[in-house]
């Protein structure tokens, strides 16, 4: 199994890194946990997008979002492992590429993320520590996170 991890800024997506990035977002998050609401929120525009290619598809997938645009703090959002490619270490590795990419491209603050709470314990792992109390989005229990 080849695996890279490729991060781009929106300009630089080509369209067919779009048309996948928005069809695995989808599948997951709308199809899969049967949400409603708008994917589509101008925030990818400021982002930069963090893809995990296996044998030459998107596997997974994060954006990282400016401080300021999200929260006061630097974020990572829209994490996403395709169903066919978990529990395979891509998640973990993903994230960790994101706390990385997030160190290059803004300063040196906290990063902050609304965690779906059944992945508390994953995102610990990873250095996150919880803030604040849960709270429900569009329909699935959360709650804020901040690397330091």
């Amino acid at each position: 199994m080849e695996v890279k991890h490729v991060i781009k800024s929106f300009q630089e997506l080509n369209s067919m890194e779009l048309y996948q990035i928005l069809k695995l977002r989808n599948q997951v998050f709308i199809v899969e946990q049967n949400c409603v609401y708008q994917d589509i929120d101008n925030k990818d525009l400021e982002s930069y997008h963090l893809m995990c290619i296996v044998n030459g598809d998107i596997a997974g997938y994060t954006r990282l979002i400016p401080p300021g645009v999200s929260y006061d703090d630097a974020s990572i959002g829209r994490i996403v492992i395709g169903l066919s490619y978990r529990r395979l270490g891509l998640g973990r590795a993903l994230v960790r590429k994101s706390i990385d990419g997030c160190g290059k491209f803004f300063t040196k603050s906290p990063i902050r993320i609304s965690a779906q709470s059944y992945l508390c314990e994953f995102y610990t792992s990873l250095g996150f520590k919880k803030e604040g109390d849960l709270y429900e989005e569009d329909g699935i229990l959360h709650i804020e996170m901040v690397c330091p």
